[in-house]
């Protein structure tokens, strides 16, 4: 606690020291208001959202993407996604990477070792983050900044890493072990003296 005083100057210091900043802050708390400016963005996304309706216009239809959202096919893809398929696409994705970060955090807990666990969630961590970060700027929940969709965003160099992380997690999951299953416990079965403790036992009783 008391380093969240130091902490939170600083963030601010560094917030306000360039007029970019300053403005993007604004455009965040009020994008409709920045609109023709540095809100421009993030209101075309809402726009696209919220004509995707249920079911969206149709894969390939957007019409925001035409000259109203800057890189619809990067960092705002998910809002013409969202335009396309509607709230039944984007609830689709949204599943497919909570699944994704699912399977990755059981690949790390079964991983042979721990290098093997924490390579794995690592790069579960990393690709969670990016996808939260880049939903909620399209979204408008936190201020605009230049982070791509995983596997979805276009860019090469992104992917192909992206891809090579993927494999790493596949091969950790080949040696993982397996989980740990219940099994029914038969109950001891009692020990019964062989014919040959029993004979050696009557020979000593027979001497006496």
């Amino acid at each position: 606690m008391g380093l969240a005083v130091p902490v939170l100057l600083v963030g601010w210091k560094i917030v306000t020291s360039d007029q970019y900043r300053i403005e993007r802050l604004l455009s965040f708390m009020d994008p409709f208001k920045y609109k023709q400016g540095s809100g421009f963005q993030v209101v075309n996304s809402l726009y696209a959202i919220a004509s995707g309706s249920v079911f969206g216009r149709g894969l390939g239809k957007s019409l925001q993407k035409y000259l109203y959202i800057p890189e619809p096919h990067n960092d705002f893809i998910f809002s013409v996604l969202v335009e396309e398929l509607g709230f039944v696409g984007a609830l689709t994705i949204i599943v497919l990477f909570i699944l994704f970060v699912w399977r990755g955090i059981r690949i790390a807990m079964n991983a042979p070792d721990m290098m093997g666990s924490l390579i794995a969630i690592g790069m579960t961590s990393l690709i969670a983050a990016e996808t939260v970060i880049n939903i909620a700027v399209v979204t408008s929940t936190v201020p605009a900044t230049g982070m791509p969709l995983p596997f979805i965003s276009a860019g090469g160099t992104s992917t192909v890493f992206l891809l090579i992380g993927v494999g790493i997690l596949l091969n950790i999951s080949k040696g993982a072990s397996a989980p740990y299953t219940l099994r029914a416990v038969s109950e001891p079965k009692e020990e019964r003296p062989s014919t040959l403790k029993r004979s050696v036992t009557t020979r000593k009783a027979g001497e006496f």
